[in-house]
């Protein structure tokens, strides 16, 4: 028995540290497009319309989701931060599935380990995820249920001194805050996001003038960085759980779960069952795209492995925030309406697909252990590049959290020292990160000349300084 559990763990580890470098470029890729969206893209304007359960609020709550994080954990502490505010419940959940379906990473990497036509189902199903969602709410919406929980929600954060990071919508902690010349306290929930917000707050360039800058780049490397530390263990749970899936699961498991043959019976119940393995399975995010291959080695139809995709915001451990946020009642019934929706999407791909005939043919491609994954192609050089690019994000934040702080670059915020570029405008000096903000600065003085030069005065400025 030893002598073949250890070949086999091998191999299991082989199949999920291949698949991880496979998508390991596409991964770094998409978090980096995503990163520089949320840092340049306004959401203040965009979460102040969701107020409405309309097709316009609708529509408004899916782009914000699509240009937001793709960590399940992530959509819903943003989720909640934007139902406090008044966020119609269909908008919300409507952001929740765009931030956790429509986004760049999680389709690069679908397509890479699943092919083009998982990837054409993920992105038409994610907007058939939001109309259907949409419909059942507005049929089924218990009467002032959600009213009644925003003013409890909101009553206990106030008591317990809960408040949103200002910069990305987690939660916020008493060890990183500050306090506005208005008087308002701030709370972030780390380092990074405090040095954004001030950065934010004591720079006037535009965003031509950041992407030129050191804080431009320090502000996308932070926001990276924030979207790894909520992402990789997800990441990496579900690659190596998916290697050890398709080693030791035998055949007769996923023929005893999933109905097999053709006909709307088997694809309705693989549709189910897709869902409900995700429900149990604890792999949220980007980590349950591999757990879906396993799926689709094992034979499940394209309607269980699809609907299996889309079911990362209803895993037992999410479903654990919603009960502490919201309570048993509202947990229960986004349980019913998200379970509805995702199981009824994934048979309603494969219905469309199959009379497209562009069901994808599992029997046409390479299994996983026949697969060679470690090889001087394509993956090696983009993951060469994709690594460089991730060791400069990170090594721009940490320049950006350790730089001598008694100054700041008038232009995009960066806190800089007596030793780099300066200089005089109205007998008032101005230090810079680089040559570039200064030749930014003295192109047109009076345009930036208004922030305080000194770190200590833009930080405890706020927004209302602008």
């Amino acid at each position: 028995m030893q002598g073949t559990l250890v070949p086999q763990v091998f191999e299991a580890l082989r199949i999920g540290v291949g698949f991880l470098w496979t998508a390991a470029w596409a991964i770094i890729m998409g978090l980096t497009i995503t990163s520089l969206v949320q840092v340049y893209v306004s959401k203040e304007r965009m979460a102040a319309v969701l107020g409405e359960g309309d097709v316009e609020g609708i529509t408004k709550a899916t782009l914000f989701g699509a240009a937001s994080s793709g960590c399940s954990f992530g959509a819903v502490a943003i989720g909640k931060g934007l139902f406090k505010k008044g966020a119609h419940a269909v908008n919300f959940f409507a952001f929740m599935f765009a931030s956790t379906n429509l986004i760049v990473e999680l389709g690069l990497m679908i397509l890479l380990l699943l092919g083009w036509e998982f990837l054409v189902a993920e992105l038409l199903g994610g907007v058939v995820l939001i109309a259907v969602m949409a419909v059942i709410v507005h049929l089924t919406l218990p009467e002032n249920l959600f009213d009644e929980v925003r003013e409890e929600l909101n009553e206990r954060d106030h008591e317990h001194g809960v408040t949103e990071d200002p910069t990305c919508g987690m939660e916020g902690s008493d060890e990183f805050s500050i306090v506005t010349d208005g008087g308002e306290t701030l709370k972030f929930c780390s380092a990074g996001c405090m040095e954004t917000y001030r950065q934010e707050a004591a720079s006037t360039g535009g965003w031509r003038d950041e992407l030129l800058s050191w804080g431009g780049w320090y502000r996308v490397g932070n926001q990276y960085r924030k979207e790894w530390s909520m992402l990789w263990k997800d990441v990496i749970a579900g690659f190596l759980i998916s290697g050890f899936v398709i080693v030791f699961v035998p055949q007769w498991v996923w023929n005893a779960l999933f109905l097999q043959g053709d006909g709307l019976l088997v694809s309705a119940e693989n549709a189910v069952m897709g869902v409900a393995i995700a429900v149990v399975s604890f792999v949220g995010s980007m980590g349950n795209v591999p757990f879906a291959v396993a799926l689709w080695g094992g034979g499940v139809s394209f309607a269980g492995v699809i609907a299996f995709v889309y079911a990362d915001l209803i895993t037992v451990p999410v479903l654990n925030v919603y009960r502490k946020y919201y309570g048993w009642k509202v947990m229960a019934y986004i349980l019913g309406v998200f379970f509805v929706t995702m199981a009824f999407t994934g048979f309603l791909m494969e219905q469309l697909f199959d009379l497209l005939g562009i069901v994808p043919d599992l029997a046409g491609g390479q299994t996983a252990t026949e697969q060679t994954y470690f090889e001087l192609n394509y993956t090696f050089y983009l993951n060469l590049v994709a690594f460089a690019l991730s060791g400069f994000l990170l090594f721009v934040y940490r320049r950006g959290l350790g730089a001598p702080g008694q100054y700041r670059d008038p232009v995009c915020g960066m806190r800089t020292g007596e030793d780099g570029p300066s200089a005089t405008h109205d007998g008032e000096t101005y230090h810079f990160c680089s040559r570039t903000c200064k030749r930014a600065f003295e192109a047109t003085p009076d345009e930036f000349a208004t922030v305080d030069p000194t770190a200590s005065g833009a930080a405890s400025g706020g927004h209302d300084d602008h």
